[in-house]
């Protein structure tokens, strides 16, 4: 497409008159732009990309993609687990109670949610395991009365490994002297800290026997089963077709589209249009071009007319400056791919050197669902964001040249 020739004077056109500056400042600072604008959006999106695999992995790792209940207690959960297994996109499947109550100790009260869990079973289903600071999952021994709390809850109540807290449950018991609220001691057997401060600060787990004796249940009987798919987000559909085909008990499902779905989708459609919004920043810093060319093309007419003078043709014009427009394109982009990717490679380490100097924490783990900034860079995006600005820069040198080469020699020369 560009000859050498056309080649070698774009490149020197790159640089006007020794006697005007400007001409070359204006170029710089389209280069600059440009790689500013191609730098940004590489670490945003790589920085919504990290909040989208953390929603993932973390959030999503640790509530079930989907569950299926009884409004009575289920006695044979082995036997239905069997038969849920027996589809294809279920991938684990674990047994659960969940109740709701108060955590209290010397003083301190916090509300929590407690997940009755089979130890042996809940590490197919959960990655709750990979998270602990002290103690384990295995520590919820049937009878212990153990349980595991998040850190952001254990410094709350001021609890470690060992302490005793006194569960208070949402029912009261009638006695002759009274009225009295349900309560029981647990031991703190673990703590975990997965980084998202609803689960840090309000979710417990314990024993899937002892709060089933809490409840008055049998020591085999659960509220439901959690299920883990190949694909969670085909877990609304199949989780309800599950539920309609078991037999014995009326089972309905709920899946992680209820709990946690807006959030996703906020951080999908906030990866959108902050893409687009970035776009359009690239775009202007792409055009740009389209001011400094045309002022070289004022600046070099005298050369444009030689040029035709002895020979050149229009559409060599034109290609000589589409070849300087697309010099500034290619080295604006590809300083800030490489500044892109430097910077979205060491982001979250960047800021949170930031929170230790200054002292601050930029996210509250009590506000957004992470207390860090996560960054994932992903080639297809560093691709999608230099191509794009590859082709508006490309396409930002069309109408100058096209000016260029409509330059008449004549008129031209005549003031020169």
């Amino acid at each position: 497409m560009f000859r050498p020739l056309s080649v070698f004077i774009g490149a020197r056109y790159t640089r006007a008159k020794r006697r005007n500056h400007f001409v070359s400042f204006i170029s710089l600072t389209s280069m600059i732009g440009l790689a500013l604008g191609v730098l940004v959006m590489i670490v945003v999106l790589s920085v919504m990309n990290g909040f989208d695999h953390e929603m993932r992995t973390r959030v999503l790792g640790m509530v079930p993609h989907a569950t299926v209940e009884s409004p009575t207690p289920i006695d044979d959960w082995r036997v239905i687990a069997a038969q849920v297994q027996q589809q294809p996109q279920v991938v684990a499947v674990a047994p659960f109670t969940q109740t709701q109550g108060l955590l209290t100790n010397q003083g301190q009260v916090q509300k929590i949610l407690i997940n009755a869990v089979d130890p042996r079973e809940e590490s197919k289903v959960s990655i709750i395991g990979d998270f602990f600071r002290e103690g384990s999952l295995e520590a919820l021994e049937a009878g212990e009365f153990g349980i595991v709390v998040g850190d952001k809850a254990a410094t709350r109540l001021g609890v470690g490994i060992g302490d005793k807290v006194t569960f208070v449950a949402p029912e009261v018991a009638v006695t002759p002297a009274g009225i009295f609220p349900r309560l029981k001691r647990f031991t703190v057997v673990g703590i975990f800290h997965v980084g998202a401060g609803e689960i840090d600060g309000h979710v417990a787990m314990a024993n899937l026997h002892d709060i089933a004796r809490l409840q008055r249940w049998k020591p085999d009987q659960v509220q439901g089963l959690r299920l883990k798919f190949d694909d969670l987000f085909q877990a609304p559909r199949i989780a309800w077709d599950i539920a309609q085909r078991l037999d014995g008990q009326d089972f309905y499902a709920r899946d992680w589209t209820r709990s946690h779905g807006n959030l996703y989708q906020a951080i999908r459609m906030e990866k959108t249009m902050i893409g687009l919004l970035l776009l359009l920043i690239v775009a202007v810093a792409a055009f740009n071009i389209i001011s400094t060319l045309v002022m070289v093309v004022t600046d070099k007419k005298g050369d444009i007319a030689i040029l035709r003078t002895l020979g050149s043709s229009p559409a060599q014009v034109m290609r000589i400056f589409m070849v300087q427009g697309t010099v500034i394109g290619v080295v604006g982009t590809l300083i800030g791919g490489v500044l892109g990717i430097l910077s979205a490679l060491n982001i979250s380490s960047w800021i949170a050197g930031l929170e230790r100097l200054l002292g601050i924490k930029f996210l509250n783990a009590d506000v957004y669902f992470i207390d860090y900034l996560p960054s994932q860079l992903r080639s297809e995006d560093v691709v999608l964001v230099c191509g794009a600005a590859l082709i508006l820069s490309f396409f930002a040198t069309l109408y100058p040249a096209w000016r260029a080469a409509r330059t008449q020699p004549a008129e031209a020369l005549r003031y020169e």
